[in-house]
C-alpha cells in the first residue's frame, strides 16, 4: 500500500454503529497513524477529532514531505505523454503548412501564402487559447484528472479530422477546434504534477515534463522526414498519427489518481457551499464558492500578479510563434538560394531545434531549483533574444544554421517551461487550474496576432530573415518585467 493510499485509509470515514466497535476501530487508527513517519503525532490528532478534516491533514501532510510516491510517476508519465502528442501536433502544422497550402490554395492565391500561414497559426492559438481557458477552470471544478481525459480525447478526435480538410477553409475550421484540445491538456497537466511533487524537485519534475512537448517537436521532425518524400498528401499522414494519444485514456482513467490537494480543496468548496445553502452567511465560506475567476480578478494581489505575469507569458508565447516558428521555413529559404534541397534543410532544422529546446527544458527545471525560478527565467529571455537576432539576420552558412537552431531552441523553446514550474506555485489550490490557465492561454488570443503581423513583415520586407528579428524584440518585455511578476518559489510548499 503506498503512502497516499495509507493516509486516506488511516484518516479515513469509519463505518459502524456500535460504539465500542467504533472507538476500538479509533484508538487502532490512531495508534497506525503515530507510527507513519511522514506525519506529525498532531497531524494524527486533528484525524482522530473527525473526518471532516481528513482532506486538509492528508494535503499539508503532503506538502511536507520529499519522498515520490507511485502517484507522482503516474501522473507525471500521463501528462508527459499527454504534453508529448501536443508538441507534436503543433510543430506538425509548421512542418507541413507549405506542402498543404500548394495543395488546397489555388495557384494565384500562392504568393501570398505567408498570409494564409500567419491565419492557420493564429487560429490554434485562439482554439489554444478557449480551451485551455476552459480548461483550467473545468480542472478547478471537476478535477485535474478527468480534464486531463476530456482534453486528450477532444484533440485526438480534431487532429484525425484534419487530415481529411479539402480546402484551406476546413483545414483552419479543423485548426481551431484541435487547438482547443491542444490547451485543454496544459492547465491539468502542470496542476497535477505540481501537486503530487514534493518542493525540493518540483522544478525538475515540471521541466521533465515540458520536455515531453520537446519530444513531440523532435518526433514530428522525424516522422516528417521520413513522410515527406510520400508524394503532395504526406502531410495528411502526420495528422492521422495525431490519432494515437486516444489510447492514453486507457491509462489516465486506470492509473492516475487525483491530487490530495485538491480533493481537499474540492471538499472545502463544497462544505462551504452547503453551509450557504442552510442559511449560513461566513464571509470565508462565500470566497470558497465563489467563481474561481471571479476570485482571481477581485483580489488585489491575486490581480496585479496576473497581469505582470500575463506580460511574461506574451513575450514566451509571441516570441515562440512570431520569430522561432518560421525557424524552418528560413532554413528552407536559404538552402533554396544556395541550390539545396529545401524540404531535407527545414527537416534537419526543425530536429535541432527540437532537439535543443529538450535540453532548455530540462535545463531550465534544474537551474529553477537551484538558482530560483526567476532568475532562470530572465535569462532564457536573454539568451532567446540574443540567439534568434543572430540567427535571422547574421546566419546564413547551412552547417551554422544547424548549430544556431539548437541554441535558439534551447532558449526560444526551453523557456516555456517557466510557466510549469512556477505559475502552480503562485496561487491557491482551489483556483490553481483557473489561474495558471488564465496566465498561460489568455497570452495566446494577443499572441494569436502575432503570426499575423510576421506574415504581413515578410511580404513587407520580401523575406523572413528581418521580419522574424523584428519579432523576437518583444523578449525586451520579459527582461523588464520578470523581477516584478511574484516572489521568489524556489523550495516553498504550494499554497493551501
Amino acid at each position: 500500500m503506498n503512502r497516499n493510499t495509507k493516509q486516506s485509509h488511516l484518516c479515513g470515514q469509519p463505518s459502524g454503529t456500535d460504539f465500542a466497535r467504533y472507538a476500538h476501530f479509533e484508538l487502532i487508527r490512531f495508534l497506525l497513524c503515530l507510527t507513519e513517519s511522514k506525519i506529525r503525532p498532531e497531524d494524527c490528532l486533528t484525524c482522530y477529532k473527525g473526518p471532516a478534516l481528513m482532506a486538509a491533514t492528508v494535503a499539508r501532510a503532503e506538502s511536507r514531505t520529499t519522498s515520490i510516491g507511485k502517484a507522482g510517476w503516474r501522473a507525471l508519465a500521463a501528462s508527459w505523454l499527454g504534453w508529448m502528442f501536443d508538441g507534436y501536433e503543433t510543430y506538425a502544422l509548421v512542418l507541413v503548412m507549405t506542402p498543404a497550402l500548394h495543395q488546397l490554395l489555388a495557384l494565384d492565391r500562392l504568393p501570398r501564402a505567408s498570409i494564409y500561414m500567419g491565419g492557420l497559426l493564429t487560429v490554434t492559438l485562439l482554439g489554444w487559447a478557449a480551451g485551455g481557458i476552459g480548461a483550467g477552470v473545468l480542472a478547478d471544478y471537476v478535477g485535474r484528472r478527468r480534464t486531463l481525459m476530456l482534453s486528450i480525447l477532444w484533440y485526438a478526435v480534431f487532429a484525425g479530422l484534419t487530415a481529411l480538410s479539402w480546402d484551406y477553409w476546413s483545414l483552419l475550421i479543423f485548426r481551431f477546434f484541435t487547438g482547443i484540445g491542444l490547451g485543454a491538456e496544459w492547465g491539468p497537466g502542470a496542476a497535477i504534477v505540481a501537486e503530487f511533487w514534493p518542493p525540493a524537485s518540483r522544478g525538475r519534475a515540471a521541466g521533465a515534463l515540458h520536455s515531453a512537448y520537446g519530444f513531440g517537436l523532435l518526433l514530428a521532425s522525424g516522422i516528417w522526414l521520413l513522410l515527406n518524400p510520400l508524394g503532395p498528401s504526406s502531410w495528411r499522414y502526420m495528422f492521422v498519427i495525431g490519432i494515437l494519444p486516444a489510447f492514453l485514456l486507457l491509462y489516465v482513467r486506470r492509473w492516475v489518481d487525483e491530487p490530495a490537494l485538491w480533493v481537499a480543496a474540492n471538499q472545502d468548496r463544497r462544505e462551504a457551499q452547503k453551509r450557504l445553502e442552510m442559511g449560513g452567511v461566513s464571509p470565508q465560506d462565500r470566497e470558497l464558492v465563489q467563481f474561481t475567476v471571479t476570485r482571481i480578478l477581485s483580489e488585489p494581489e491575486l490581480r496585479r500578479r496576473v497581469g505582470l505575469l500575463l506580460l511574461m507569458s506574451m513575450t514566451t508565447v509571441v516570441g515562440w510563434w512570431s520569430a522561432s516558428m518560421w525557424i524552418p521555413q528560413y532554413a528552407a529559404q536559404i538552402a533554396t538560394n544556395a541550390g539545396h534541397p529545401s524540404q531535407l534543410s527545414s527537416s534537419l532544422v526543425g530536429l535541432m531545434f527540437s532537439a535543443g529546446s529538450i535540453a532548455g527544458y530540462v535545463v531550465l527545471g534544474l537551474l529553477a531549483d537551484i538558482l530560483g525560478r526567476k532568475p532562470t527565467t530572465w535569462l532564457y529571455y536573454l539568451g532567446a533574444l540574443v540567439l534568434s537576432l543572430c540567427f535571422f539576420l547574421l546566419t546564413n552558412d547551412r552547417r551554422a544554421l544547424l548549430i544556431m537552431a539548437a541554441a535558439n531552441g534551447f532558449f526560444s523553446g526551453g523557456q516555456f517551461a517557466w510557466m510549469t514550474i512556477y505559475l502552480p506555485e503562485l496561487f491557491p489550490t482551489r483556483v490553481r487550474g483557473s489561474a495558471i490557465c488564465l496566465v498561460c492561454n489568455s497570452s495566446r488570443i494577443v499572441a494569436g496576432l502575432g503570426p499575423l503581423l510576421a506574415g504581413w513583415l515578410i511580404s513587407f520586407f520580401g523575406g523572413i530573415g528581418t521580419a522574424a528579428a523584428t519579432m523576437s524584440l518583444i523578449y525586451i518585455v520579459g527582461l523588464i518585467v520578470t523581477p516584478f511578476a511574484g516572489p521568489e518559489t524556489k523550495g516553498k510548499p504550494l499554497p493551501a
